[in-house]
């Protein structure tokens, strides 16, 4: 049995502490903040999150909190017009085994936290934030605490990783980004779509679904603008959203415009990282692999990594082999739809829009196959379970 520190008390962690814990090992989770809680809006969830949730034990408390979602709508955003759809059910849950599901944060949240207060080899200690760590005779040391292993689950400005990585501030995007939840009942009837759509514009795009068991809709509308300043969560006036988007067709833009309360953030990434691993400190999630949202990955890969660490543990060497390849790609296809997919202008924009067109169902699916099928039991080797 082996005693395990994770710095970040955020998905990922909670997640890793759950993995560890089940395989038989105690767990003390350290949190910068003065509470455990998960802050921020709507995410999205792929089959694949819900497999790794399943493995956790948490599968079905999510499902009682999720909206399953019937398609993922690509429209075009400045002239109304339905480009494309992904269909996500009858065939969908057939191929992929699990629903594509949207939450708010807190509605994954709380499920991994209560599982974990559950869970005697887990303790919970907010109010800690780790700076660094140290190894000596066999042991990681951080901040007083002494352990077997350290996983840094610290997010995408992980001090651990300043240390393992010591790769600088994360990469700006250049995109902003604009969030707001509204409550559902201010939206109008015809308008309430059981599914994801996304308006596409010259370097910008909205987005919009429901969450908190069809409650509220959830907002978000991004501009490739160049920004080059890290922005997270700064209150926005209503006026200066609505303004950043003068293209926007006649029902998008009525659904813009019920926004309030937005907040604003900078999107920003790392470039993949082959070292993830240093003697007895491994990183995990937005630590290791932050990407931007535009595969709606970054919690999905988190869930993913905590099953495997888990599974290997305490072998943070197999570990990172097993994540690192499928992680790196997942960012590099963020990246690559930020600017092909979501953002194209004119003539590229018509290309895409035609290929989209063109595809079936089953090429739809046959596209998002190699994230949303992935199987974790298939992907772990017997001989690297502990």
């Amino acid at each position: 049995m082996a005693n395990t520190l994770i710095a970040g008390g955020g998905i990922g962690g909670l997640a890793a502490a759950l993995s560890i814990a089940r395989e038989g090992n105690r767990v003390t989770v350290l949190e910068r903040g003065d509470r455990f809680a998960e802050l921020g809006a709507g995410i999205q969830l792929a089959p694949n999150a819900f497999r790794a949730l399943d493995l956790l034990g948490v599968g079905d408390r999510v499902r009682d909190r999720a909206v399953f979602i019937d398609e993922l709508r690509f429209m075009e955003g400045t002239t109304g017009e339905r480009v494309t759809g992904l269909p996500l059910t009858g065939a969908y849950r057939e191929r992929f085994g699990n629903p594509y599901a949207v939450v708010s944060r807190g509605d994954l949240y709380q499920p991994l936290l209560d599982a974990c207060r559950a869970d005697g080899r887990i303790e919970l200690l907010p109010g800690h934030p780790v700076t660094g760590y140290t190894q000596t005779a066999g042991k990681v040391v951080v901040d007083g605490f002494e352990a077997d292993c350290l996983i840094g689950a610290d997010g995408i400005r992980s001090a651990v990783r300043a240390q393992l990585v010591g790769d600088g501030r994360p990469r700006v995007s250049g995109h902003t980004i604009y969030r707001s939840v509204i409550p559902m009942d201010r939206v109008p009837a015809e308008l309430r779509w059981n599914v994801v759509t996304l308006w596409a514009g010259p370097k910008w795009h909205f987005v919009h679904y429901p969450i908190g068991g069809g409650r509220f809709l959830n907002l978000a509308a991004t501009h490739d603008d160049g920004a080059a300043r890290e922005v997270a969560g700064e209150p926005v006036a209503r006026d200066l959203v609505q303004n950043r988007f003068p293209g926007l067709s006649a029902t998008a833009r009525a659904l813009l415009e019920l926004g309030d309360e937005w907040r604003t953030w900078v999107l920003c990434d790392r470039d993949p990282v082959t070292t993830w691993v240093d003697g007895r400190v491994a990183l995990l999630g937005d630590a290791a692999h932050p990407m931007l949202q535009y595969a709606a990955q970054g919690a999905c890969t988190a869930l993913e990594d905590a099953v495997v660490l888990g599974r290997v543990f305490p072998d943070l060497d197999a570990y990172a082999a097993l994540r690192r390849e499928r992680t790196a790609e997942a960012t590099r296809t963020a990246r690559w739809l930020g600017e092909h997919l979501y953002h194209p202008a004119g003539e590229a924009a018509r290309d895409r829009n035609a290929t989209l067109a063109a595809l079936s169902e089953t090429d739809l699916h046959d596209h998002v196959a190699w994230l949303h099928a992935f199987d974790l039991a298939e992907r772990i080797p017997s001989d690297a379970v502990r």
